[in-house]
């Protein structure tokens, strides 16, 4: 029986067929978005295309993980115990953050509201819909693959940063729905790219911590859903959580915890090759 063969640069091939399956999928959204569709129905076609990079992989998995289960692969991204101290240090220092950017924005906007719910209703609706637009779609593909991916070769600081500027990347249709023209577009795109990429770093050091995707997703919910909720200026929402995640950043790569940054490679996707499968 033939040996089936894997595929050659599999995160350059991720990265591609992500942004092909979601960019026709953003058009549907603003298309539905114009003909006038209720709230709802724009939602759940947005959180389907946020689903994108977890279809792209789903596809390509039997190429890159010849003869292996994708099921397995997914349970094993949850396998290993939760480090109670890992999710409290990362809910102290995003809310820490949340605290700081509703502080600024309040003193500095003038607006009726400062949160952007006004009922526990919306809160949880705004709540659950952030989770399933963002991390539970996204976390799979971009982490729980294309980062571990390229830690085989590379240290986990320089894997951040190469998968933070291509998910960067992969929102580019998200900012021209900004309304944000000029100079302030060419400001949010740069702030939103120093947040995507410094918030990439927090996620690689407390990922490699507890390697259990639930990590990256309470860190991804947490960044998606403190910005929704404060009622701001988005240029200075985006400025702000730049900054800050930033600050956050370069602490963890200074400190570098227990060598989870740059102090080594190959940290395992934990999968197992199947009787008579070369490793």
């Amino acid at each position: 029986m033939s040996k089936e063969k894997k595929l050659k640069k599999p995160v350059a091939n991720f990265i591609l067929l992500t942004n092909i399956i979601f960019l026709p999928l953003f058009c549907v959204v603003g298309v539905i978005s114009m003909l006038g569709f209720p709230a709802w129905v724009i939602d759940v076609m947005f959180c389907i295309s946020a689903w994108s990079s977890t279809f792209a992989f789903a596809i390509l998995f039997k190429k890159i993980y010849p003869g292996q289960s994708f099921i397995q692969f997914v349970k094993d991204k949850f396998n290993n115990k939760l480090k109670f101290s890992v999710i409290l240090n990362v809910i102290w220092i995003q809310t820490f953050i949340f605290l700081m950017v509703l502080f600024l924005v309040s003193k500095n906007n003038e607006v009726d509201s400062i949160f952007t719910v006004s009922s526990w209703g919306m809160l949880f609706y705004f709540f659950f819909k952030n989770l399933l637009s963002g991390p539970l779609g996204e976390e799979l593909g971009w982490r729980g693959f294309a980062q571990l991916e390229l830690q085989k070769k590379n240290s986990p600081l320089k894997a951040s940063i190469i998968i933070g500027f291509w998910w960067g990347m992969w929102h580019l249709p998200i900012w021209f729905t900004t309304r944000l023209v000029g100079i302030e577009l060419i400001k949010y795109i740069l702030f939103f790219m120093i947040a995507i990429m410094s918030i990439k770093i927090v996620m690689t050091a407390f990922f490699n911590l507890n390697k259990n995707l639930v990590i990256p997703i309470i860190i991804h919910q947490l960044f998606n859903f403190f910005i929704g909720l404060i009622n701001g200026n988005l240029l200075d929402l985006i400025m702000y959580n730049a900054i800050f995640y930033f600050v956050a950043a370069v602490i963890f790569i200074i400190i570098n915890p227990k060598n989870v940054l740059y102090g080594q490679k190959d940290t395992n996707l934990r999968l197992q090759p199947l009787k008579g499968q070369a490793d």
